[in-house]
């Protein structure tokens, strides 16, 4: 599927990257294996509840502890189930640009529709090293990048300058906001004409209302239907009834992504709907506490989404 397809929404901006995608989790046997049937029945579910784009390795999708065969296995066993309905964004983060590059390298080869690129994380390199990081991805593959900006996971920032300079290269595209400041990235947003994508759930009205194009959003794999109805009535301009969407939305919200750890939160989440198999995470992440998932039994249940 090519961006061009989605093109046609009612929306101020082309939206090259859809308008809502989960940042899917990567279903694992109790062995910790990959289960590629469950993450095809996850993805064909969630584009059937309303979802038109889909992202792949990223953190909700334990990036940092899948190796590339397994990246390149989930990103072809996604495009072979929903490739036709959806566009395919895989992560292509590594604080290695060498391993960054291989892994867009390969995201393209399996068919993937996009990349995105977080910065480089633990050895911070000055923003002249993560504008290069950028740049050589973009020398490496024709897909368009969309950059992931969340400083909280990597401890380095987007500058203006960084950011005003890379929305010249004609890849770059869009920008995955989780910095949890919605005004600045507004003005970015309109400063340089990029895409902006909500990256926090707890923020996806502010954005969507700010002029963002859509969300990346944990919470949409047991709510997608009624993100897909935050995002049309934003659209339709019938902001009431998305308040009070957004606000019946918060238990399970703050169940999901408040205390627990989103990627464990949610692979819990889709296993009490009975959705995957088994809640298997890989270390350093650890299993759910007995109280997070009481919490989050309590939130699904309030919400009608158990």
């Amino acid at each position: 599927m090519t961006g061009a397809t989605l093109a046609d929404m009612s929306h101020s901006t082309a939206r090259v990257f859809g308008s809502l995608a989960p940042a899917l989790i990567t279903p694992l046997h109790p062995d910790e294996s990959l289960d590629l049937d469950s993450a095809q029945a996850l993805a064909t579910h969630l584009v059937d509840e309303g979802c038109d784009a889909i992202l792949l390795s990223g953190t909700t999708g334990e990036s940092s502890t899948t190796h590339q065969p397994e990246k390149d296995d989930l990103t072809r066993a996604i495009v072979e189930a929903v490739g036709e309905q959806a566009f395919i964004l895989c992560g292509a983060g590594s604080n290695d640009t060498a391993h960054a590059v291989r892994i867009a390298e390969g995201a393209q080869a399996c068919g993937a529709n996009g990349l995105l690129v977080v910065t480089p994380y633990y050895n911070r390199p000055s923003q002249e090293g993560v504008r290069a990081h950028v740049r050589a991805i973009t020398e490496a593959t024709d897909l368009p990048i969309m950059l992931y900006d969340i400083p909280g996971r990597t401890g380095l920032a987007l500058s203006d300058d960084t950011l005003d300079d890379l929305a010249t290269e004609p890849h770059v595209q869009a920008v995955k906001d989780a910095t949890g400041n919605v005004e600045r990235g507004i003005e970015r947003m309109q400063r340089t004409g990029l895409e902006y994508y909500s990256g926090d759930d707890a923020l996806n009205f502010a954005w969507l209302t700010g002029g963002a194009s859509g969300a990346i959003s944990v919470v949409a794999h047991v709510a997608a239907a009624r993100y897909r109805r935050l995002v049309d009535l934003i659209d339709a301009g019938e902001l009431e009834e998305a308040r009070e969407l957004t606000h019946a939305l918060r238990p399970v919200v703050h169940a999901i992504m408040g205390g627990g750890q989103g990627a464990v939160m949610a692979k819990w989440a889709l296993y009490l709907q009975g959705v995957i198999a088994a809640p298997t995470v890989r270390l350093p992440l650890v299993d759910a506490s007995a109280e997070d998932v009481e919490n989050l039994r309590v939130a699904l249940r309030a919400t009608d989404l158990l």
